[in-house]
């Protein structure tokens, strides 16, 4: 008795560490590249998918602990379904990490059916409000944060001054991809065909837009309709604000996927400094293009 009580909370520990971490890791990030769409009910469909892998693992914990086979057969299905899709997907994960996530639910699977955990409630309660507890801790910043957003519903082009930068913005078009999925280099030429008015393209380079440097960006950066007094240390290479940013406008579109913006600067020859709207800066591979990347043009 005492061993099958042993392995089953085993099991509810394991479980209970992997749905406490997605929780934590699928309402940051469901706030931070995710909370993009333009109805309610969509980001908060988007939300549930981010949050689905805690979800899997706290539901699984449940049939797990009140029936044993069904819950070892459901962890050992979820293991195998993980491999399946990253082998399909053609992900570039080692082999070890590949085997460590088929392992761990076809372990928990193991342990929920040799596992009786005693007492049971308490079984449920551990299992399931852990996470839950994680999640509300987690979100509570990312909540308010997206909740007390600036957005005015402008699209055009800008003009934004702060912390000595002056500069103007290009209005919604080809000068502004705010639906991402543009690589450094792409981004580098389009600027250059870029109309006077930032709404077309021309045939031959116009010269007239450029992509912003890392200065910039961060001495431009907002928070609750005022500037977030970025400034750039040259020294060190790194930005400081007197208040973190947030996706606002004038610079952001806070209903679309653009989350990093390029920069013209390159940090070697296989990356490019990008910079993110919570004031982050980072150096990425320039052929990256997912539909989080892209760029905004500028000119004085």
């Amino acid at each position: 008795m005492r061993a099958t009580n042993f392995v089953g909370w085993l099991g509810v520990a394991l479980v209970t560490l992997a749905g406490s971490f997605w929780a934590f890791w699928g309402i940051i990030e469901a706030f931070h590249e995710g909370w993009c769409k333009p109805l309610l009910w969509m980001r908060l469909l988007q939300t549930a998918a981010y949050l689905s892998p805690a979800m899997f693992f706290c539901g699984f914990a449940v049939i797990g602990i009140r029936w044993p086979r069904a819950g070892a057969a459901l962890f050992t299905l979820l293991g195998i379904t993980i491999t399946t899709l990253i082998v399909n997907d053609q992900s570039r994960i080692s082999l070890a990490i590949v085997l460590c996530l088929t392992a761990l639910p076809v372990l928990v699977g193991c342990l929920f059916l040799w596992g009786r955990p005693k007492p049971k409630k308490a079984a449920y309660l551990v299992a399931l409000g852990i996470p839950v507890l994680t999640l509300i801790v987690s979100g509570a910043e990312p909540v308010i944060r997206v909740s007390t957003r600036v957005d005015d519903g402008d699209r055009g082009e800008r003009f934004v001054k702060g912390q000595g930068v002056a500069l103007l913005w290009a209005p919604a078009g080809p000068g502004w991809s705010r639906e991402g999925g543009v690589s450094w280099s792409d981004a580098k030429e389009r600027v250059r065909y870029l109309t006077k008015d930032g709404m077309s393209l021309a045939k031959e380079p116009q010269d007239l837009w450029r992509l912003p440097t890392r200065e910039e960006v961060v001495c431009s950066l907002t928070r609750g309709n005022r500037n977030a007094g970025g400034t750039w240390d040259k020294a060190l290479e790194q930005p400081r604000y007197e208040r973190k940013p947030d996706k606002e406008s004038p610079l952001w579109d806070s209903f679309a996927p653009l989350i990093y913006l390029w920069t013209a600067e390159e940090a070697d020859e296989k990356r490019a400094w990008i910079v993110v709207y919570h004031g982050g800066v980072y150096a990425k591979p320039k052929a990256v293009g997912s539909p989080s990347f892209g760029f905004r043009a500028v000119r004085e």
